[in-house]
């Protein structure tokens, strides 16, 4: 098979997997349950939110005694991994006084979270969507959208 042949097989399957795998209702829902059952275990109250790849929410979930403040913020940190392609807490770090990116978080109309609970989903290379948890302190929120980051492929083989 010559060069070009196998660059146009190869495209097509990644646009295969590409259209199979985006960021459904459904798939959405499923990941917050798991993150929301987790934050549970963990004796917390959050907002979880999921976005597509160009940041726009799919779902967001309130667990009862969520902080109101925290329903944008969720929705925030899905935005800022989707737009900056990062965890907020890698994004965080980068955005420290004297640190390189210091003032990035005053940009995009202040949808920019630099708090941590911030991850891009990925299937392969592919960004489908992003998870946004917010309600617990920085760590536990890192932890949580951690866990839905590494939660998603299992997810994805129940649907």
């Amino acid at each position: 098979m010559d060069k070009y042949k196998l660059e146009r097989v190869t495209t097509e399957i990644v646009r295969g997997a590409i259209v199979k795998e985006i960021m459904s209702l459904s798939l959405a829902v499923k990941l917050i349950e798991r993150v929301e059952e987790k934050a549970a275990e963990m004796g917390l109250a959050v907002v979880v939110a999921v976005s597509d790849a160009s940041g726009r929410p799919v779902a967001v979930h309130c667990m009862d005694g969520a902080y109101y403040g925290s329903f944008d913020v969720a929705i925030n940190k899905t935005f800022t991994s989707t737009a900056f392609q990062m965890p907020t807490a890698k994004l965080s770090e980068l955005c420290q006084p004297g640190k390189e990116l210091y003032g990035l978080q005053f940009s995009n109309e202040g949808k920019v979270q630099i708090l941590g609970g911030g991850e891009p989903l990925m299937v392969g290379e592919t960004m489908i969507g992003a998870l946004g948890v917010s309600g617990g302190s920085a760590r536990e929120d890192t932890d949580l959208a951690a866990y839905g980051k590494n939660m998603l492929k299992e997810v994805i083989s129940c649907l």
